[in-house]
């Protein structure tokens, strides 16, 4: 399946085979997708939760508006994105560079007090707002990479932050809960599988200078 079949056959899953597990070799797949995604200064300024336990699951339930995905996918992706950039969080930052490339962590001065310089100028809700649309860009690439693994997906806004941080002992005073994404396979129940993928018409859509 190529790319454009693949992302054709997409669509946001209503409900899924409850009896269908993902193999493990393809969940490590898609999260490493992820893990790939691109991120502004390399920051990453997020969590990823994988809920796999049917337990976990189930707690998790009260959490959502719409729980018919929760309660029959085989896998829940939780995004946890930073509020802020702390000095210790830019300290392991530039540690994990220094390791990575075998470098000495003093090269990168000029690098983190850019960073540094650049954050401090930011107030917390713009620092929020940049790391949510770092969580979007993963986001982004785990369903892509899904669909090309044939795996089905649904993306979900629609929870209670308050409930699902408690369950998880999310510190909201550090991170919040930005988006969801249930993984698994399509229930043959679920008839929106049937209906044509809706998208503007290019000449609505592209413009072309």
């Amino acid at each position: 399946m190529n790319y454009l079949e693949a992302l054709s056959r997409r669509y946001s899953v209503k409900k899924f085979n409850p009896g269908m597990i993902i193999p493990q070799e393809t969940l490590l797949n898609i999260l490493e997708s992820g893990k790939l995604a691109a991120s502004s200064l390399g920051l990453q300024p997020y969590k990823i939760f994988v809920v796999e336990s049917l337990e976990m699951k189930e707690k998790l339930i009260p959490a959502f508006y719409n729980p018919s995905q929760i309660s029959t996918c085989s896998h829940l992706v939780i995004l946890i994105s930073k509020k802020n950039i702390e000095g210790t969080y830019l300290d392991g930052y530039f540690r994990h560079i220094s390791e990575v490339r075998d470098q000495p962590v003093e090269s990168l001065d000029l690098f983190r007090n850019s960073i540094t310089g650049h954050f401090g100028r930011q107030e917390h809700d713009d620092i929020l707002n940049w790391a949510e649309k770092q969580s979007y860009i993963v986001l982004a690439n785990l369903m892509y990479a899904a669909a090309i693994e044939n795996i089905d997906t649904c993306p979900m806004e629609g929870f209670r932050q308050d409930i699902i941080e408690e369950i998880l002992n999310i510190d909201s005073e550090k991170e919040k809960v930005t988006v969801t994404l249930a993984l698994g396979y399509r229930s043959e129940e679920d008839q929106f599988q049937h209906m044509k993928k809706v998208r503007k018409p290019n000449e609505k859509l592209f413009k072309f200078i």
